[in-house]
């Protein structure tokens, strides 16, 4: 699995469908939100913090002092765990990029999946869109098939090629497959069938893409125990923290549900991200029109500009703020990026002062919108045990 941006509800989404079916599932996903172990489920059932110790001491031994990633050690780990323990199907989701990537060591993966393709990651991948689809087409492999998410041309063009190139049979997104909302189900045209599934369980927009991508990749396995009844109840009972997760519980959430506001939490963190948010955001709107609050912060590395833009219509106030890390944006260059974009921003020095501050106004309670990236997303889910990721 490569992509900019939904690799990780896709995942998700992969992952529902077929426990639905009675498969035991392993999944290795980046980056973590609260707990490294996050990161690698074996059959099911997030690793143990002894088993995590054990695979890093065996690691670590092999390797005898060579040079390794952060990555590379990772995704050793996480495969010594899957050959150790019986599953039926692995899903595995790219660290960086594709081509290049640690994870990108399978000759006949079952299926590629290429979720939507745009800038981010630059310094390491860029800086033009087809250097990136590059990047990420090559997890393609040589009569495999692919499966792909509706691309900006510029990556398509570079995508096709190199599944062309491998003779690896592609379905693509908008051209041989297609999937949309009607009546409030996800419809999924397959080039043999129509199916009518659920909802998403994951809010947004953008949700019925990505269900729709998971779903037409997990036929495309063609095994005959996955049906069309587990798709549907993979679909509608997906769990993927920080992908616009309601915030309910812990610290933050008290504060909200004290205010009758609603508060959202998303990893975001991008221009593709922004827009799909904005969207989102407009949607909620749509039927209930009380104002937008964004809480940001961000990596600094990040177009923080490109990301506030798509939010321009919609006028949220915005307070930016930052988390711990050396990476991490200033509060109040993030401020003058959100005003470059033509928001209203404030900086903020914290995170709960910036929500004390958009739930304080004496009008309608607010909409309220935490996002500007996973890491962030991850410090407020670190909170409180009730909003830890399982």
């Amino acid at each position: 699995m490569a992509g900019t941006n939904g690799k990780g509800s896709t995942t998700a989404y992969l992952r529902a469908m077929a426990e639905a079916a009675g498969l035991k599932v392993h999944v290795l996903t980046s980056p973590h939100l609260v707990r490294f172990a996050e990161r690698i489920r074996l059959a099911g059932t997030l690793i143990g913090q002894d088993a995590l110790a054990d695979l890093v001491a065996e690691v670590v031994a092999v390797n005898d002092g060579a040079s390794i990633s952060f990555n590379e050690m990772l995704t050793a780990m996480a495969f010594v765990a899957f050959a150790r323990t019986p599953a039926d199907l692995c899903v595995v989701e790219v660290g960086l990029g594709g081509r290049f990537d640690s994870t990108n060591v399978f000759a006949a993966p079952a299926v590629s999946v290429i979720t939507p393709v745009d800038y981010d990651h630059l310094e390491m991948l860029g800086p033009e869109l087809s250097k990136i689809a590059w990047e990420k087409a090559g997890i393609i492999k040589a009569g495999r098939p692919v499966l792909v998410a509706r691309q900006p041309e510029e990556a398509f063009e570079v995508i096709e090629a190199e599944a062309e190139r491998l003779a690896a049979p592609m379905l693509a997104m908008g051209r041989d497959i297609d999937a949309w909302e009607e009546q409030g189900r996800l419809l999924l045209q397959m080039p043999d069938r129509l199916l009518d599934l659920p909802a998403p369980g994951l809010f947004g927009g953008y949700q019925f893409a990505n269900a729709g991508l998971a779903a037409a990749a997990i036929l495309a396995l063609g095994d005959e125990r996955i049906t069309e009844d587990a798709i549907g109840r993979g679909v509608a009972e997906v769990v993927w923290p920080a992908r616009f997760q309601r915030l309910t519980a812990g610290p933050l959430g008290a504060l909200a549900l004290a205010r009758g506001a609603d508060l959202w939490l998303d990893g975001g963190h991008n221009p593709h991200a922004g827009r799909a948010l904005a969207e989102t955001c407009a949607r909620l709107s749509s039927r209930d029109p009380r104002p937008w609050v964004l809480i940001t912060g961000m990596y600094a590395r990040k177009d923080a500009q490109g990301f506030f833009a798509p939010f321009a219509d919609l006028k949220p106030a915005v307070f930016t703020t930052t988390f711990e890390s050396p990476n991490a944006a200033a509060a109040e260059d993030l401020a003058q990026a959100a005003q470059a974009a033509g928001l209203s921003a404030e900086a903020v020095a914290d995170v709960e002062k910036a929500l004390r501050r958009a739930l304080s106004g004496s009008g309608a309670p607010p909409h309220v919108l935490i996002c500007g990236g996973l890491h962030f997303a991850g410090e407020i889910l670190a909170m409180s045990r009730e909003t830890w990721p399982d």
